[in-house]
């Protein structure tokens, strides 16, 4: 086999040839995130913006592995849930403060995403999103069967917020706020440079041609297996910061339907595109949060919405745009 450290050698050579354009481009849309998360908690409820953030980060890890690993996972809330619920009894049973809380959440959800990418890896197409969604229902009924731990129907309620090191109180929405920006950025920005690293490239190769990527040297199912851990610990994130913000961890994080939820996120805003997922986030939970009042229709509009988007914007909403501007985004 290919030494590592030389066969990325052709993916970094490449990589240096990024148009600059693109790159200052993308700098931009960096910043203008980073200014709008400033100036958010002062022109929006900011536990909404709080949601947003937790689940935009969600889809972005989700989008890390289909998107740019081309690995289909039907199962991605079993790392989110997971992550919520040990970060919520943690926080509450334990005492952990809400920084160590998050991190060992987070670290549940990358050990149980090599577990589970180890097995599901071994198939690909149809068959690998089949396991992952079995795979995903074995923890769901793990968490129904185990109320100790889980609070079974209940799930666990009244979260401490706590103090961030022990210092700053999280009781305060706008002092918990800019605690879940900064998460969101890190892994924003995590994500991106992921993305556009030699180990990015590569992972697009397999995603592309497999077999020619094999013939080339590099380890296909090494890389799918990184990048499915890579994607289970920040799909973990998002689901533990998402219990500190709400103080709640239930079964509905580890559902089916929360896989569903997050597919649909990424294919509303851009598959394959940096910033897609954040606005495919953006959109669908800001009609479950002013579409509420009418109760099971949120789901059919939310229907009607991604099927005029497959059938009209069939690279998502960035995925138009960015073909608008012949620049990746």
């Amino acid at each position: 086999m290919t030494d590592l450290a030389t066969s990325e050698a052709p993916a970094g050579a490449a990589l240096a040839e990024t148009d600059d354009g693109t790159a200052r481009l993308h700098r931009a849309i960096l910043i203008g995130i980073a200014a709008a998360l400033v100036v958010a908690p002062f022109v929006a409820y900011p536990v909404f913006v709080m949601k947003v953030l937790c689940f935009a980060l969600f889809a972005l890890a989700f989008n890390l592995l289909l998107g740019y690993g081309g690995l289909l996972s039907f199962g991605h809330a079993a790392y989110f849930g997971m992550a919520s619920y040990v970060c919520a009894y943690t926080a509450k049973n334990w005492g952990l403060t809400p920084e160590l809380a998050i991190l060992l959440g987070t670290a549940v959800a990358a050990g149980l995403g090599t577990v589970f990418g180890a097995l599901a890896i071994r198939r690909q197409g149809i068959y690998f999103a089949m396991i992952t969604l079995a795979l995903a229902q074995m923890v769901f009924f793990f968490s129904l069967q185990t109320p100790r731990f889980t609070g079974g129907e209940d799930g666990i309620q009244a979260v401490p917020r706590g103090k961030l090191l022990g210092l700053l109180d999280l009781t305060d929405d706008r002092a918990l706020y800019w605690l879940v920006a900064a998460i969101f950025m890190a892994g924003l920005l995590a994500i991106y440079r992921i993305i556009h690293s030699p180990f990015g490239q590569i992972c697009k190769a397999i995603r592309d041609n497999e077999p020619r990527a094999i013939s080339l040297g590099y380890r296909a199912n090494q890389y799918k297996l990184m990048v499915f851990v890579l994607s289970a610990a920040l799909a973990g994130l998002a689901g533990a910061t998402k219990a500190i913000v709400f103080q709640l961890a239930s079964l509905t994080d580890v559902y089916w339907t929360m896989s569903g939820e997050v597919v649909l996120m990424t294919l509303v805003g851009g598959l394959g595109t940096v910033f897609g997922p954040i606005v495919g986030a953006i959109v669908m939970v800001t009609m479950q949060n002013y579409l509420a009042t009418l109760g099971a229709w949120v789901t059919v509009i939310q229907g009607v919405i991604f099927v005029a988007c497959v059938l009209l914007f069939r690279e998502g909403i960035v995925g138009v745009i960015a073909k608008a501007i012949k620049k990746p985004l």
